[in-house]
């Protein structure tokens, strides 16, 4: 059912729209809003037009103090708590204490993410990447479920990415314990999990009036590819040799603002009231992929696959109980 649905559905938007665009004329006072990695990159963006839109914006950090250096001008209910989503038991601590506050949550953005970085391990011997961009939320989603229900109409938007083309998740071995590690490979696993961590918990959820969707942002460059030296980003082609942008990288890559879009898009649009689960790019449903679709566009049939979902998350339950 998932992969019928995933088919473009004419938003307005494109992927040019910036965050405030598509934020315009909507009020969100009242409406309580986490956004993880609310204070780099997109995630920065996404809190400026959520605020500046009249919602309370709570940004869970690994570094507070870091936190309250970037967001500290912006204007708007923004407040800082401490969270490491490499530490299940400060992810569980976090959720706990915004749940006994008794406040519904609106939307929950699941932002955050590292990339391509070298092998480590968190939490109990899981994959560095899988750990923090999939299980890390996933425990977050699953302690605020009861603040989600209180909202009755409750989004979630897992960030995934064009980067779950390169891989489905790695099944037999998602920790890379018998298998060689590839830094991309791994990451392509940990972002095909978060879209199908999305399909999940709309599948889940949906009993509780909550909806969820997968978004890929964009190609942007920001803090995300700390891990990446020149050389790796000039063999890629997102760069030049003398550190400059080639022109046609220019034209496809998001600024941070339009980058932030499609998230907002996905948590705040009334166009998918009657939706959930989802793969988005591109401030719309994205297409299916086909026969002719780029390397960089689409949502591959596995991230669709209600089947996968719910083997993924059966797993990560169990990886979960044991941490």
């Amino acid at each position: 059912m998932a992969a019928d649905n995933q088919k473009p559905i004419g938003s307005g938007f494109g992927a040019k729209s910036t965050a405030q665009e598509v934020l315009a004329g909507k009020g969100l006072a009242g409406k309580n809003v986490i956004v993880t990695g609310g204070y780099s990159g997109i995630g920065i963006e996404a809190v400026k037009a959520l605020a500046a839109a009249g919602a309370k914006v709570t940004v869970p950090a690994r570094r507070p103090e870091a936190a309250s250096d970037e967001l500290g001008q912006i204007s708007g209910d923004i407040e800082i708590a401490s969270m490491d989503l490499g530490d299940i038991g400060s992810v569980r601590k976090f959720a706990d204490d915004y749940a006994s506050t008794g406040r519904q949550l609106d939307i929950l953005i699941n932002n955050a993410g590292i990339m391509a970085c070298p092998e480590e391990r968190v939490g109990p011997g899981w994959e560095r990447q899988f750990g923090v961009n999939h299980l890390g939320h996933m425990a977050l989603a699953v302690g605020l479920l009861p603040a989600l229900q209180k909202a009755n109409g409750a989004r979630v938007v897992a960030l995934s990415s064009t980067a779950h083309i390169r891989s489905d998740v790695h099944w037999d071995d998602p920790h890379f314990n018998d298998h060689p590690y590839e830094k991309w490979d791994a990451y392509g696993q940990a972002k095909s999990a978060n879209a199908l961590f999305a399909l999940g918990a709309d599948q889940r959820w949906d009993q509780y009036g909550v909806t969820a969707f997968g978004v890929h942002p964009g190609g942007i460059f920001t803090p995300l590819q700390r891990h990446l030296s020149d050389e790796e980003m000039v063999a890629l082609g997102w760069k030049n040799a003398d550190g400059t942008v080639p022109p046609a990288v220019q034209a496809m890559f998001k600024t941070p603002e339009q980058g932030a879009a499609t998230s907002i898009w996905a948590a705040t649009a009334d166009q998918l009231n009657d939706r959930g689960g989802e793969y988005c790019e591109n401030c719309d449903i994205a297409q299916l992929a086909g026969a002719e679709s780029q390397r960089w566009e689409h949502a591959r049939e596995w991230v669709t696959d209600e089947a996968k979902a719910d083997r993924l998350w059966e797993m990560s339950e169990t990886m979960l109980a044991g941490s």
